[in-house]
């Protein structure tokens, strides 16, 4: 593991609360509603239908040399021996903005956004070249997508994603997905290709996520102090209570670091599709099931898009504080009503996204509202039937209904998080 070990504190409630929301699965058209994997220990990664391979920018790239043509080469050798073998790659690639670095005469990775844009708009010509002409040696055609977070936010956009993908597949096309920076704002960009393999996973159905860098597993600590390997986690939960996840791995490369895969495997495996976390030098043997990694157990089934948005992606525009009946109530799978919410903040319109938070103000689920801010606060704590005597016939109904509703699992405080900042 090459990960340094030098730590910072960065915000754990916020990361943690993010990693262990309810992954919710995308249309489940033609595979079944809630169904998991057929894929259920590594050493069936070999039997995939369909594998989505992430490679992040420490294992492709560097500030001083742009693209790695060795790295680019063993990973394409790996990737082209799985299709030729009969699986289904999606192959998500992220070093854009480092490729163009370079090219750029940048010594290192811009802060402002405009200058990541014009080093991604580089930088992905480049890769996308050398990605052709590498599979070009195995016979395979790839296709380059591109996408933002608003992709997977619009139905219409993430319809045309999805057929975009399979029609790929169909014609024998190898996709290569990465985020498209050159477009993306602060405001809807992901911040990391691993969330994105996790989405794309979602939204393509496949049987198993890998999550490739230069760090071959999660450790309980930095091997150096005596860490030990986690080959498997069955509870993202138990199974990471004080366990030390470090944040970066190789300096002034990549935005996301092991913290993010950590938290796009949750997404995966909540969702049905089991991951495995390994560096890419680890690339064949995690392909051919060996026992390499950290693997994580599906814990949940697959679900409606939407919620899938709505756990991960919205905007969310206020909050709602409940009392414990409401609570229980919505964790039941039970609509919110206006008599269990006793706080409203934030600014929103009927429709928006809000999130709903316990007395404590720990995260328990997200929804799509009913009312304005505006209209919310002279609703608290009142019956339905008093809200249509008060305010009107269409004031009788629950402020979020348990269809535009999805629960969030409870986080725990006990994994510890560190950060190597850039030097």
């Amino acid at each position: 593991m090459s990960e340094k070990t030098t730590t910072e504190k960065i915000d754990v409630a916020a990361v943690e609360q993010d990693a262990a929301k309810s992954a919710m699965q995308l249309s489940t058209e033609n595979r079944g509603k809630n169904r998991r994997s057929p894929i259920t220990e590594r050493a069936q990664l070999p039997q995939a239908r369909r594998v989505v391979v992430k490679v992040g920018s420490s294992s492709l790239t560097s500030v001083e040399n742009s693209i790695d043509e060795n790295a680019l080469r063993s990973i394409v050798d790996a990737l082209g021996g799985a299709k030729a073998r009969g699986t289904d790659v999606i192959f998500v690639s992220s070093g854009a903005i480092t490729a163009g670095l370079s090219p750029l005469g940048l010594a290192k990775r811009p802060k402002d956004l405009s200058a990541k844009q014009a080093a991604a708009s580089v930088g992905q010509g480049l890769l996308i070249s050398r990605y052709t002409d590498y599979f070009a040696r195995y016979g395979i055609t790839v296709g380059q997508v591109l996408v933002t977070a608003e992709d997977l936010m619009r139905h219409s956009q993430y319809k045309n994603a999805h057929r975009q993908i399979e029609r790929l597949l169909d014609l024998g096309i190898l996709p290569i997905v990465n985020e498209n920076d050159a477009v993306a704002t602060h405001e809807i960009k992901f911040g990391d290709n691993d969330r994105i393999a996790a989405l794309v996973a979602h939204l393509i159905k496949a049987d198993a996520l890998l999550l490739l860098s230069d760090v071959d597993a999660l450790y309980t600590k930095p091997p150096k102090d005596g860490g030990e390997r986690i080959a498997r986690i069955d509870d993202p939960i138990a199974d990471l209570e004080g366990v030390e996840i470090g944040s970066v791995g190789r300096v002034g490369v990549g935005s996301g670091g092991m913290v993010t895969k950590v938290q796009a495997a949750r997404i995966a495996a909540a969702s049905g599709i089991p991951a495995l976390v390994t560096s890419a030098g680890n690339i064949n043997e995690a392909l051919a099931g060996e026992d390499v990694g950290t693997w994580f157990s599906t814990t949940g089934g697959r679900r409606n898009v939407r919620l899938l948005w709505l756990a991960h992606l919205a905007d969310i525009k206020g909050t709602l504080t409940l009392d414990d009946g409401a609570v229980e109530a919505i964790r039941g799978r039970r609509s919110l009503l206006a008599a269990g919410v006793n706080a409203v903040t934030g600014k929103f319109t009927a429709g928006d996204p809000v999130s709903m938070v316990d007395k404590e103000g720990d995260e328990v689920a997200h929804g799509l509202i009913n009312y304005g801010s505006d209209e919310v606060p002279g609703m608290l704590g009142k019956r339905t039937d008093e809200l249509g005597d008060e305010f009107g016939e269409e004031f009788a109904r629950e402020l979020i209904h348990v269809d535009n509703l999805v629960t969030l699992r409870p986080r725990s405080a006990k994994t510890k998080l560190k950060q190597n900042p850039a030097k």
